[in-house]
């Protein structure tokens, strides 16, 4: 919207500059001239206005749209210097059929909207479509694109610290894989992966962060300010687990082989910034919240969960989803305080009476563990048991407590995961 604004104003504006031109009569000499050396007779000028008009306004508008929207300047010069040569060549061809075209106030217009659209295409507003695509390509949709382009946003990404939401999503059965398909079809099976979550995410407002052979890492709230980031991410979660299950059944199709996927999700204030080199540079995130975002992906592989969370997207959105209880823990090894990690369930009302009946026995079968109370846990945990029975983390859990009757000591993963 902001180039359409300042392509309809420099177009406009171009318009009118020739026009005027046109009416005083300030180009009829060099029509004449012109008009002489085809050895023709020029028309008047209200004769040839039905020529000229939509010719002149044509080119003064598409010239002034193609000089701001390209971002290369080469590319620009070449397109005003077509658009030269193309009207240059309609009077040729108008002359070859005996007629009378004159270029002039079609060429003032090329001229006069180029120069004008080029200078602004250097100030800070018209680079800032180019400065986008540089820092963020491909990894935002095109709604955020536009809206990064259009708003007020400062784009220097010098550096400051903002609360945004982290979705990590990765693959952990990469040595069954490797072993069981040929590299060509262990790399389309990845590749089948990372285009599916990858393209999901970023439709859903994702920024892409990351996408490599084994994982991808997503941001929310980031560049673009969301005060419902943690809502929309963990709403984002739920949804592309559903959608790698369909992918997941079309690679059973194909090569007889699932990739087993986990997802972390976590909130938290990080440093947001423009990281790199003029070789090879892009908009980041950095700080512990990011990279417990990735301990807690790989966490799922202990709990037998798909989806974890940590306490602040919990606190950030519970009022939109519905969760469980799964370990109480110690984020850095300095602190003495613990917090709660979640595994992400459903939606808010998204659960059935029986799956909600489940996950309060299970919430209480927690208190006990945590009490030592073990006949009272295992209990509630063999209530809470479903009727297909595949429930990772319960099943977890009634393990645990057999192991911690037998001396093993409790579980933890709070150091470096």
């Amino acid at each position: 919207m902001r180039y359409l604004k300042v392509t309809l104003l420099i177009g406009f504006l171009g318009s009118l500059f020739v026009a005027a031109l046109y009416e005083m009569g300030v180009l009829l000499q060099l029509d004449r001239a012109f008009a002489a050396l085809l050895e023709l007779r020029p028309p008047s000028p209200l004769a040839d206005r039905m020529w000229q008009y939509p010719a002149f306004i044509i080119c003064a508008f598409a010239i002034s749209w193609t000089t701001i929207d390209i971002s290369r300047k080469s590319l620009k010069c070449i397109v005003a210097a077509g658009a030269f040569l193309e009207v240059l060549a309609a009077a040729w061809i108008v002359h070859l059929f005996e007629g009378f075209f004159s270029p002039f106030a079609s060429l003032l217009a090329i001229a006069g909207s180029f120069t004008v659209a080029f200078a602004y295409a250097r100030s800070d507003g018209g680079m800032r479509k180019k400065i986008v695509a540089d820092l963020f390509g491909n990894r935002v949709s095109k709604a955020t694109f536009d809206e990064l382009v259009n708003s007020e946003l400062p784009l220097s990404f010098e550096g400051e610290m903002t609360e945004a939401t982290i979705v990590v999503c990765e693959i952990f059965n990469h040595e069954e894989l490797t072993e069981q398909l040929k590299v060509s079809d262990y790399v389309a099976l990845q590749n089948s992966f990372l285009k599916s979550a990858s393209d999901f995410l970023v439709e859903r407002g994702a920024y892409l962060d990351e996408c490599d052979g084994e994982s991808l890492r997503a941001i929310f709230g980031a560049p673009l300010p969301d005060s419902g980031h943690a809502s929309t991410a963990c709403e984002a979660a739920l949804a592309l687990a559903r959608r790698l299950d369909e992918v997941n059944r079309e690679c059973l199709q194909i090569w007889q082989q699932r990739f087993d996927f986990r997802i972390g999700v976590n909130s938290g204030e990080m440093v947001v910034a423009a990281y790199g080199s003029r070789r090879l540079g892009n908009f980041s995130v950095a700080g512990e919240p990011v990279e417990f975002a990735r301990r807690l992906c790989a966490a799922n592989t202990i709990y037998g969960s798909r989806v974890l969370i940590g306490c602040q997207t919990y606190f950030n959105a519970e009022s939109d989803i519905e969760v469980r209880p799964m370990e109480l823990i110690q984020r850095t090894p300095d602190e003495s305080s613990r917090e709660e990690v979640y595994e992400l369930l459903e939606l808010k009302h998204g659960l059935g009476e029986e799956e909600l009946e489940r996950r309060d026995l299970f919430w209480k079968g927690i208190v006990y563990y945590r009490e030592q109370l073990w006949d009272e846990a295992l209990t509630l945990f063999h209530s809470a048991r479903g009727p297909d029975g595949l429930d990772g983390p319960l099943e977890f859990y009634i393990r645990r407590i057999e192991q911690l009757r037998e001396g093993l000591p409790q579980l933890d993963w709070s150091g470096r995961m």
